[in-house]
């Protein structure tokens, strides 16, 4: 405890790393006011009312509402939350996987960097232009008395433009805290929303078992070796032994091998993508299904998101995901070519394509418990569920949402880490260095 207020003390005293978090605190309120605030027209009672009455028993609304930080289901102006700016992340980034003009932009730096994210941001708009009017008609109109009686033309577009102003202001708001405050923006205010769920949830879990408090605590405990178990997952490296040649320096060779003498290999290079590319598929017949009053055997077995064949099925696609996306980024011919290039090469591993084989075969036994170990994760809030957890507190269990949550303490750990230990201060852990992501991608990504 003493030396937790003295980190504390330590960050206080960093007047650049104070003034960020403070920005950072306060661009994450705004965000969280907005989430409040409600489309115009719309009858708050109304939402209000529908919103204790359901009490989270729609797995799909749940799950939204989470990620927007219940900006979903307050029917708000960031209803959409930042997910459009994920979704066109997504599919710019497979965009650079086979379109050559987009693989150009990212080779050219800066430069391409800024076309990329100007691309990003306006089919994040298109995105939201899309979404919105089907949210309104889908989800809010299913409120009864939510919506205004006379929904004229000038109301709708009155709507949908706030709609797509309330998802750009997130997006902005982002933005700022990575340039100005601390952590990833984008990451960062996916954490908050989750984050905003946890106390009604765990309030919710106490009441349903306040005469079982052994319960409690012993779901917490499982809570923390979960966590436990997916920081060492996140941040664990298969290490590959590496020799570099000495470099000469005016009259004498240096050695460079103390710089770096392994090549890491994440165990989770895919880092979150694989669950959302999963759930995003097993989405479709979810939705297909709950709206048929009468069907077969397929209804029955994947429209219950807690039912064994649909977690199967689920924790089937994250493994074939997780191989693919892995695949996808990394390449271990380009890895062997850059050690050929910079004199290093693997003890015992000839240079070229005998490396680029022996890194592929390295990458695809890493990934098998990798690919495992996030199948197990999206599983655990059914198994949760089955163990009499309440609805809404087992998505903490498990889920993107404890991936997305890890890797953005770790990030912004590491930054406030980086700064304390650049001013000859001790860092957040004694004796060892906080290891964070900063890539969207790999939360998020940023995700």
């Amino acid at each position: 405890m003493k030396r937790f207020i003295q980190n504390i003390k330590n960050i206080w005293k960093v007047e650049e790393l104070r003034k960020r978090i403070l920005l950072t605190l306060f661009l994450i309120l705004v965000y969280r006011i907005g989430s409040f605030i409600m489309l115009p027209g719309v009858n708050a009672e109304a939402v209000l009312a529908n919103a204790s009455s359901k009490g989270g028993d729609n797995v799909l609304e749940s799950l939204l509402s989470m990620f927007s930080g219940g900006g979903f289901t307050n029917v708000s102006i960031m209803a959409l939350g930042i997910m459009p700016y994920i979704s066109a992340s997504i599919i710019m980034q497979l965009l650079g996987m086979a379109v050559p003009a987009v693989q150009k932009m990212q080779n050219e730096g800066e430069s391409g960097r800024k076309q990329i994210n100007t691309y990003t941001r306006v089919l994040t708009i298109i995105i939201c232009a899309v979404q919105a009017p089907s949210y309104i008609s889908l989800y809010a109109a299913s409120i009864k008395g939510a919506l205004p009686a006379d929904q004229t033309m000038l109301w709708w577009t009155t709507a949908v433009s706030c709609m797509v102003a309330g998802s750009m202001f997130a997006v902005w708001l982002g933005e700022r805290i990575t340039d100005k405050g601390i952590g990833n923006g984008i990451s960062l205010l996916i954490t908050v929303g989750i984050l905003s769920r946890l106390p009604s949830s765990f309030l919710a879990e106490m009441a349903a078992n306040k005469d079982f408090p052994l319960k409690i605590v012993l779901e917490i405990i499982v809570f923390m070796l979960i966590v436990l178990g997916t920081i060492l997952i996140v941040q664990g490296v298969r290490k590959v032994p590496l020799n570099t040649a000495k470099r000469v320096v005016g009259a004498r060779a240096v050695d460079e091998q103390g710089a770096r003498n392994y090549l890491p290999l994440k165990v989770n290079a895919s880092g979150v993508m694989p669950i959302i590319f999963a759930q995003a598929i097993m989405t479709i017949p979810v939705m297909i299904f709950s709206q048929q009053k009468e069907g077969g055997v397929i209804q029955y077995a994947l429209g219950d998101t807690h039912g064994v064949p649909y977690n199967a099925l689920l924790a089937l696609l994250i493994i074939v995901f997780t191989y693919f996306y892995t695949a996808i980024m990394i390449n271990p011919r380009k890895m062997a070519d850059d050690l050929k290039r910079s004199g290093g090469f693997i003890p015992g591993v000839r240079p070229g394509d005998e490396t680029a084989e022996y890194i592929d075969s390295l990458v695809s036994r890493i990934t098998l418990p990798g690919s495992m170990f996030l199948a197990l994760i999206a599983i655990l809030p059914s198994i949760a569920y089955a163990c009499n957890i309440t609805s809404g507190f087992e998505y903490f269990f498990g889920g993107t949402s404890l991936l997305i949550m890890v890797g953005v303490v770790l990030d912004t750990l590491q930054q406030i880490e980086s700064y304390l230990l650049n001013r000859h201060m001790d860092g957040l852990m004694e004796g060892s260095r906080v290891r964070g992501r900063r890539s969207i991608n790999e939360m998020s990504s940023g995700f």
